[in-house]
């Protein structure tokens, strides 16, 4: 069974995915025709405080589970384009990087 670190980095990578998509769409309509900011000022802050934390959460799960510098590396850097935290997230679960799952 996977340790409550390692939930919270795989709930992580979920969420700040999906703030990158409401920032996207955020900037899309601030930059399109309507001309709202209002997308950006909601999800901003949201999705920065969701990149922190899954940045923390990667320094965790990589110290918990021996990730290699290489690794870690690459789990850092996944959280600057978006959705790139769920390509990360499923290729370290299908390598056992992520620890045990329950059968």
């Amino acid at each position: 069974m996977r340790d409550r670190v390692t939930r919270l980095f795989v709930g992580a990578a979920i969420a700040e995915a999906c703030s990158w998509l409401g920032l996207l769409i955020g900037m899309v309509i601030k930059y399109g025709p309507p001309g709202n900011e209002l997308g950006v000022k909601i999800f901003g802050p949201i999705h920065g405080a969701l990149f922190v934390g899954y940045l923390l959460l990667v320094l965790l799960v990589a110290r918990r589970h021996r990730w290699s510098l290489l690794a870690t590396g690459v789990a850092l850097a996944c959280a600057v384009p978006p959705f790139a935290t769920l390509v990360y997230e499923r290729w370290a679960y299908r390598r056992g990087m992520l620890g045990a799952t329950e059968a």
